[in-house]
Formats: structure tokens, sequence, C-alpha cells
């Protein structure tokens, strides 16, 4: 007799884009749905907090396109060098801003409405598959045990269960440490801007209320050369006048920047261990193609169509990858391959030159380093 798998029930290790969307998704569909996230909501996150409109129908379709909040629209990129010397070209589709601190929140009380178990505070300190109750056991930090028939990776970047799965990845060191602000500026509003300096690069773009996301991806190296974060932007990303004059003329609103560290662009896969990944756990895209936040979206979509049509254990695993390879894995591996441009002087001004001389060019990475509408 066949299962009906909407009676099974999914856990979601992460509250971020991927897991609210996930979990409101599922939901909707009959799904009895468990969040777990670590954190307790509203918080920042080290994120470009643009996001493509290739999300736009699909947030409308689905009621989940943050309503009563201004967004700035934004039509324009904007590429300097190292030097400082900037080209700005329009954005095909385009895109709005929108801080993760707001969008989260919305998405989180959204969630809990609409019957979401939403567990904060607690972080998932164990899991394992049950090959032979074909179930999940999981531990919680604050001693709760719990199961389920279906789990989905959400929790980001770099995970402490990233560790615990042994996922090859995590063995890995990286160069990168991300850093992240909030300001006031007079930069323009429609347009979200790509700074190289010497070892990384800084984005810029308008988010609600009159403010700015301020996010670079930076060098370990160079934090532990300076010795401080402040000395590092004095030394190294003022280099390039356009982010001296950013940071010179700009209020700055957080007491102190938000960094995290170990930030690796190298391969994952969708499914490992019987885990359904998403978003920045499935694959991580370079800050080039700025679109992290509308991927992670769309692989919730992906992951709840095929949790809905059912099937066996290993047809849900084998479809997933296959529409998430078809989506990402070419978007992915293209932001992988145009890294070396950026973040270096010579690179950098290849970059621009390109991008001036031969707008072709510019359109081809622009295009294949962002998604279609859906």
């Amino acid at each position: 007799m066949a299962l009906n798998y909407r009676n099974q029930e999914v856990l979601i290790v992460g509250g971020g884009l991927a897991g609210l969307v996930a979990s409101l998704l599922l939901v909707q569909k009959g799904f009895p749905v468990t969040l777990v996230e670590k954190k307790t909501y509203p918080f920042h996150r080290v994120c470009g907090e643009y996001v493509s409109n290739e999300v736009m129908d699909f947030l409308k379709r689905n009621e989940l396109y943050p309503l009563g909040i201004d967004l700035p629209q934004i039509r324009k990129f904007e590429f300097s060098d190292t030097q400082g010397k900037s080209i700005t070209m329009p954005l095909d589709l385009g895109g709005f801003g929108i801080s993760r601190y707001v969008f989260d929140e919305w998405l989180y009380r959204l969630a809990i409405r609409q019957g979401v178990e939403v567990i904060t505070g607690v972080q998932v300190s164990d899991l394992y598959f049950d090959a032979q109750e074909d179930l999940f056991r999981v531990s919680l930090s604050d001693f709760q045990e719990r199961q389920a028939y279906y789990v989905l990776g959400a929790f980001g970047k770099r995970s402490k269960l990233d560790q615990v799965m042994g996922r090859k990845f995590f063995g890995q060191r990286s160069p990168y440490i991300g850093v992240k602000y909030h300001i006031r500026t007079s930069w323009s509003r429609e347009t979200v801007a790509l700074h190289n300096f010497n070892g990384g690069y800084c984005g810029i773009n308008a988010i609600e209320e009159e403010k700015f996301n301020l996010c670079y991806l930076g060098s370990r190296e160079q934090l532990r050369e300076y010795g401080s974060i402040e000395e590092m932007e004095k030394q190294i990303l003022w280099k390039n006048p356009l982010l001296e004059s950013i940071f010179r003329e700009s209020e700055f609103l957080f007491d102190k920047p938000e960094v995290i560290n170990e930030i690796n662009f190298e391969r994952k896969l969708p499914v490992e261990n019987h885990l359904l990944m998403l978003g920045d756990a499935a694959g991580l895209i370079t800050p080039l193609c700025g679109n992290g936040m509308a991927m992670a979206m769309h692989s919730a979509k992906l992951c709840t169509e095929v949790l809905a049509l059912g099937g066996t254990r290993l047809e849900v695993e084998l479809r997933y990858t296959s529409l998430w390879n078809a989506q990402f894995y070419q978007r992915l591996g293209i932001g992988r391959a145009i890294q070396g441009l950026f973040g270096s002087g010579r690179g950098s001004i290849i970059a621009r030159n390109l991008i001036t001389h031969l707008p072709p060019v510019a359109r081809f990475l622009l295009k294949n380093t962002h998604g279609q509408s859906f």
C-alpha cells in the first residue's frame, strides 16, 4: 500500500530564506512541518541583500512578497576595478533591496500564522538516518529528541552539522571572510555596485528605510596582518577611491560589523546522507552573482515540489538532484570560473575593460550568473 507522504513530518534545519520559504510552501501543501533555527528573530546575516527580480512572480504568486514595506527597485549595475575606475550598465531583470533582518522576520511571522512549528534559540546537535526505520532521529541542544521522515538542510554556508556529517568541503580551509554593515549614504538607490580592492570586493545596494547594505568579501590573511577590521579597511579597501569615499562619508549604523569566517565556494552536493540541501547548504554562489537570496528561494520551491510528488525516498532524492543541477550547477560553475577576475588589480582591470568594450561579454556574464523568472 502506498504511503501518504503528506502525513510524513518534515523537519527543516535552519531558518534563513531557504528554510522559511520551504516551510511555508510545505505547510500549504498539507505537510506537518517543524523548523529549527539556532538564533532568535530578528537578527542580521552577512549577505548582499539584493534580490533579483527572477523571484518576483514566485513571491507574489505565493503571497510571500513583504507587504507594507517600501523597497528600493534596483535597475543598474556598477563595477569598479581596484583603481576606482568604474562602468555602469542596465540590469535586464533588475531587482530589489531588502535586509535579511526584515525579510526573515516577516517570513518567520507568516510561517507561525500558517501553522509551521518554529523552534528558535535551539540548535540541532546531532542527527542520523535510521535505515531500518526509514526515518531521521534528531537531537536538539535543549535535549529534545525528534524524528522526521524528511530532513531539509537549510543551515547556511557552514555549520557544525557539516562537520558531523563529514561533508568534504568542511575540511578545506578558505581564505575568505565576510563583513557587513548597514549605512546611510548618498549613493544611488537604483544601483547595485561591486567595487574591487586587493584581495576582495565590496557590494553596496539600497535596502528599506533609506538605508544601504555594505558587504564585502575580504582576506583572512590581510585581517591577520593588520590586526583589526578597521585597520584592514583603511589599508586595503580604501585604496579604491570609490570605497574610500563611501567609508569616509557614510553614517555607519551598527556598533560593530557583522563578520563571518571560512566562506567556501567549493562544490557541495544537493543531497547528502539523505538530507535534501537548500540554499547555501547546497552550494554557495560567488558574490559577483549577487543572487544567493534568489537561489535560496528557488531551491526551496524545487524541493517542495519534489516532496509533493511523493515516491520512494530514492526517487525523491534523484529527482531533486536532477532538478537542482539543471538550475544551479552551471550557474555556480561560471561564478567559480570568473572569480579569478575579481579581487586583484590586473584581473579587475581586465574585467572592467571587457565590460566597457565588449558589451556582449558583460551581458553574457550577467545572464549566466542570474536565473530566469520561475
